[in-house]
């Protein structure tokens, strides 16, 4: 069973000025099964679908939508960091594939619970 549970976090891009800081990803989660849906920054809308690790790393396929119409596809890894208040720190390795084919690294943050939440 993964040691994290990743089921009602949400994260966003850590803050680069690449104009993504307003993506915010929702994440859910089933024993293994992790799923979860995104919008803004560039993508009108994404999904993903994958697994969670042992040791809370997550392998999974994402598709979206960007706001210029072109359809990304592609694959991530991702292996999380504990910060000092909680959250979790994802560091990206990710892939594109297809006509948009690219790769490279990314970090998301997780955003804290409105206050009573939690």
């Amino acid at each position: 069973m993964p040691t994290i549970d990743y089921h009602g976090r949400r994260f966003r891009p850590v803050a680069d000025g690449s104009g993504e800081h307003s993506r915010v990803a929702h994440y859910y989660q089933d024993g293994d099964l992790l799923w979860g849906e995104f919008t803004g920054g560039h993508a009108r809308r994404g999904t993903l679908t994958g697994r969670c690790q042992a040791d809370g790393s997550l392998d999974f396929a994402y598709c979206m939508v960007l706001d210029d119409g072109r359809i990304i596809v592609g694959e991530c890894h991702s292996v999380p960091e504990i910060l000092p208040d909680g959250r979790i720190l994802l560091h990206e390795t990710w892939q594109r594939h297809g006509a948009h084919a690219a790769s490279g690294v990314s970090r998301i943050e997780e955003i804290p619970a409105p206050a009573g939440v939690g």
